[in-house]
């Protein structure tokens, strides 16, 4: 993937998040750093990025896609709140087993694989049920 200024700084605005964001709120944080750069760029780089391995990418309930950079040493997996979009990776290997054994047993090679987690945080639960979420029990 050819190295270009708007990569660079989509890149950088993705490593300086905290968890997954979406295209419109990157494009909405390297604009408020006075980068100018247009949404549709954002969304090729995105994809860029996305071919070539650089980025997890979940969805949203709405399908929208949501990224984060990945780590050097490969992909993860997460179980991502439907509320709040608090994610935390999770232990796979199993899953990794398995997509090695079916690519085996098929004879197919450069197998890839997507595994979407996703539901409701203890503090997205308390907020849902009327009871005090951790954060506001006093100390």
């Amino acid at each position: 993937m050819r190295t270009t200024r708007q990569r660079t700084a989509v890149l950088n605005a993705l490593h300086r998040r905290a968890d997954f964001t979406s295209a419109q709120e990157l494009h909405e944080a390297l604009e408020a750093d006075g980068i100018t750069i247009g949404l549709t760029t954002v969304y090729r780089t995105l994809h860029a990025l996305d071919r070539s391995g650089q980025v997890d990418v979940v969805r949203e309930r709405s399908g929208e896609r949501l990224y984060r950079p990945r780590p050097a040493d490969g992909h993860r997996h997460y179980l991502v709140c439907r509320d709040c979009g608090l994610s935390t990776e999770v232990e796979a290997e199993v899953v990794e087993r398995w997509a090695e054994e079916v690519a085996e047993a098929t004879g197919f090679a450069e197998v890839e694989h997507t595994v979407e987690l996703t539901g409701v945080c203890d503090r997205c639960r308390r907020v849902r049920s009327g009871s005090p979420a951790l954060t506001d029990r006093p100390a």
